[in-house]
């Protein structure tokens, strides 16, 4: 059935919600384990979906974008303003924390970070990394201690690329998106589809319909799916297929050799999402307030929780056996979210400021180059 109407229902948002913050924690429980935090048979109960849950935000992202510029309506300047401001008042504190930690324990403990060359020219690499240029082409770097930050070199140029192909218009549109997806290079036109499949999941739910009853089936059927894919282990198995089908053999896959995984898992979550649109969910209304604030702080706690964890672990030590370091450690991961997110996430219309300034001193440029007095 078609339909016309732009806006989410609560019930429906509210569910994004939850499943961009579960995402985050799925991230940082899957990190658990990865780093050996915990101990086996505590580390057997928990997620390790780190992967799966990098692939829900690709297309809630997708599915955010197109929703904000189809029902809001910004121009190309608030569009670019309110991308910046959202991204760099989280990536450039928490950049630059990195890198203040990452020193202080190499040059004070002597101890060896992950990616210390960085720390030997930082005027190259803090530019080089809020420029987000770490997944392009041959390239796979990522800051000192925060290597979740691999996907935000795909994410934020996918912003770049629906901008360009939003707002430009005529041959300008084709030209520049095109300027633009050279640029990045083969690993990130691997993931667009997944970021996409959220642009298409807006779209989709905005024309269509499910039946009531057929939408709570679907979304069972789309986790049950999603568990039974996990379990299967066909992640690990076509890793190897989709490195044998690379077509770029003197460059790294990196971050994108799970492409083929990563689709499945994508389609399964853009079924859920559009079933959960149509399922016509009752949420209890006391959970409304806490999954709104927790849902605030996603992008903190997942770019922040790693080097948390490895500043506990550089400056104090952790014991896998021990249950008091793990709740002080998960202690210390909320508390350094909630800091970091009143000067980040709650304080973005600071960081508006200054991409507002630099569009309003180019407007005057403009200005004046138009109305440059003739000699």
């Amino acid at each position: 059935m078609p339909r016309t109407n732009t806006s989410l229902p609560a019930a429906f948002s509210l569910y994004l919600d939850a499943a961009r913050f579960g995402a985050a924690m799925v991230v940082v429980l899957s990190h658990y384990v990865q780093q050996d935090l915990v101990s086996m048979p505590v580390a057997a109960l928990l997620p390790y979906w780190g992967r799966e849950a990098v692939m829900v935000f690709f297309v809630l992202s997708g599915f955010v974008i197109a929703y904000t510029t189809d029902h809001k309506r910004p121009s190309a300047k608030e569009y670019v303003i309110a991308r910046c401001a959202r991204i760099y008042s989280v990536a450039l504190p928490l950049l630059l924390a990195s890198f203040a930690a990452s020193a202080l324990a190499l040059y004070w403990l002597d101890v060896q970070v992950p990616a210390f060359y960085d720390l030997w020219r930082p005027h190259v690499y803090i530019p080089f990394h809020l420029l987000f240029l770490g997944e392009m082409w041959a390239w796979a770097e990522t800051p000192p201690w925060m290597p979740q930050y691999w996907s935000l070199g795909y994410e934020v140029w996918y912003y770049v690329l629906f901008g360009c192909a939003h707002y430009l218009r005529g041959w300008w549109r084709y030209g520049v998106t095109g300027a633009v997806l050279l640029l990045v290079g083969p690993k990130l036109w691997l993931l667009l589809p997944v970021w996409l499949s959220g642009v298409a999941l807006y779209h989709g739910v905005k024309r269509w319909t499910i039946p009531v009853s057929a939408a709570r089936a679907g979304l069972l059927v789309s986790l049950l799916l999603l568990v039974a894919f996990h379990a299967s282990g066909a992640e690990h198995a076509w890793r190897p297929v989709a490195r044998a089908l690379w077509p770029f053999p003197g460059l790294r896959m990196g971050s994108a050799d799970r492409f083929l995984s990563d689709y499945v898992v994508s389609v399964l979550v853009v079924a859920n999402f559009a079933c959960a649109r149509f399922a016509a969910l009752a949420l209890p209304a006391a959970l409304a307030a806490p999954i709104r604030q927790l849902s605030a702080y996603t992008f903190t706690l997942y770019l922040s929780h790693e080097l948390v964890i490895s500043c506990w672990r550089t400056f104090h030590g952790h014991d896998r056996d021990s249950i008091a370091h793990m709740l002080v450690l998960t202690a210390l991961i909320a508390g350094g979210t909630w800091l970091a997110g009143q000067l980040t996430e709650r304080r973005k219309h600071w960081f508006r400021k200054p991409f507002e300034a630099l569009f309003n001193a180019a407007a005057m440029l403009r200005l004046r180059g138009g109305h440059a007095p003739q000699r």
